[in-house]
């Protein structure tokens, strides 16, 4: 017979669910995962890595049509669509089955179907778990860590149909490449998916309800980035509000208000990128002092809920909605369930966010407004990609990278950045964070010649007027 008493018990499979249910196990607790579709979650399947592998083909979509930059010329481009899908869905498949690997190697046992909390039985947490309707079995655990993460958010009058107006899951296996294409919200899910669309040769016109794209970056990032973005040939509209949105025999039509004023947009598919609610539904939190508060679980610093014995993790439990997050809130929520001594809680401040559009965006801490909102008296260094070696090797002359810090003390507060590969590039700052570094660290660290790192080093330098290449 089948084990059904575990110390730990994580509903849900994903970055945070299958991290945190490792982690137990090597702390010695005997830990399972309850999963009802695919291990490695949204992020792993239909998020983070199958949008980098998409993205990685428009990409060389990009770089082909630019050749002559580089002295090469070749005629007659083209892709097969069915192809570049095929390639983002092998990808995913790889990693869900290394994750069913990790979870074997470490002694997770793994059960499949949806689980649901039912109460208690002999002083521990029980949860029934069902498959297609059918009782799986029912479980039991000293403590239940909640990780069933969240899905795309839709809005009244604006419901996907899954094959015209999509939302992320039906936009990463299209059928077709549109000729046109409307995204509506411009944050980081939308922006990839506008970029991932303009460089397949799709024209795309990207809708904002506020007054810039990117709304969670610095400013000054946003401004650039919406730059770029129009010069690359898409059509950007802030401030805008969507009040009719319906399809059409060719497509979709959407009717928008801008500056008081009515437009309409024809186009042949439309992505939905407005945001992201909790999969709080159908666990069980019916008769729980859990607490839900804008469809996300509140939890304390422990990731502990207001029911003993409960804690919720990653994106169930609300912002920012970010796989390397919810991993570390795992990690945390375990390591605190086994005693482990000397824990913080999670920083928020330090955790590094990634877009992956043309051009990349990733920041970690303040950006310079909410520095200052804070009551912070700032100091803000800049340094353009155009003074960098590599950057201008690579033919990507195009970015910055901008750092805000406490002019008392020196704090690294924030740091910002757009171009080539900053995605990679902002862990350094992220580490610096961590190790309370100051600018007079930063500025005695050796930054390696020729990298794109050195503007890290330069706009630490130049928040205190002593920038070097520029």
């Amino acid at each position: 017979m089948a084990d059904t008493q575990f110390d730990v018990i994580v509903v849900g499979g994903g970055p945070g669910g299958y991290v945190a249910a490792i982690r137990a196990a090597q702390l010695g607790l005997k830990a399972a995962v309850v999963e009802r579709e695919h291990l490695g979650g949204i992020c792993l399947n239909w998020g983070c890595i199958p949008t980098k592998a998409l993205l990685r083909s428009s990409e060389v979509s990009h770089i082909l049509h630019h050749l002559d930059a580089y002295g090469f010329s070749a005629k007659d481009i083209s892709f097969d669509l069915k192809k570049v899908v095929e390639r983002s869905r092998k990808v995913a498949k790889q990693l869900s089955g290394g994750v069913a690997h990790l979870l074997k190697k470490n002694k997770v046992t793994v059960i499949d179907g949806h689980g649901k909390l039912a109460g208690t039985q002999g002083g521990l947490r029980k949860l029934d778990v069902t498959k297609d309707g059918k009782p799986v079995g029912s479980y039991t655990a000293k403590h239940v860590i909640l990780a069933t993460g969240a899905r795309a958010r839709t809005l009244p009058g604006m419901e996907p149909d899954g094959k015209t107006i999509v939302t992320y899951k039906e936009a990463m296996v299209p059928e077709s490449m549109p000729k046109s294409l409307l995204v509506i919200g411009s944050g980081a899910i939308g922006m990839e998916f506008a970029s991932f669309h303009h460089d397949m040769g799709c024209k795309v016109t990207v809708l904002e309800v506020v007054d810039r794209i990117l709304p969670a970056e610095d400013e000054e990032i946003s401004a650039f980035a919406q730059k770029q973005f129009a010069k690359q040939g898409m059509t950007i509209k802030t401030g805008v509000k969507v009040s009719k949105l319906e399809k059409t025999s060719a497509g979709a039509k959407a009717t928008i208000e801008v500056g008081g004023k009515a437009e309409t947009i024809e186009v042949d598919k439309v992505i939905l990128a407005v945001g992201i609610v909790g999969n709080v539904e159908n666990i069980g939190l019916e008769g729980t002092k859990v607490k839900v508060e804008k469809t996300h679980v509140v939890i304390n610093e422990w990731m502990e809920t207001g029911e003993p014995g409960v804690y919720a993790i990653g994106d169930l439990a609300g912002p920012p909605w970010l796989a390397h997050k919810a991993s570390h809130e795992g990690v945390i929520c375990v390591e605190r369930i086994a005693g482990v001594k000397g824990l913080h809680p999670l920083d928020v401040r330090k955790i590094p966010g990634c877009t992956y559009c043309r051009p990349q965006i990733a920041s970690v801490g303040l950006s310079e407004a909410r520095a200052k909102a804070a009551g912070y008296e700032v100091r803000v260094g800049r340094f353009p990609f155009v003074g960098n070696g590599k950057a201008i090797a690579l033919g990507e002359p195009e970015g910055m990278v901008k750092t805000v810090f406490d002019k008392k003390t020196g704090e690294l507060l924030g740091a910002h950045m757009i171009g080539a590969e900053v995605t990679e590039l902002i862990q350094g700052y992220g580490v610096a964070m961590t190790l309370e570094t100051t600018e007079a660290e930063l500025m005695h660290t050796v930054f390696p010649h020729p990298t794109l790192s050195e503007m890290m080093h330069e706009s630490v330098l130049d928040a205190y007027g002593r920038a070097i290449h520029f």
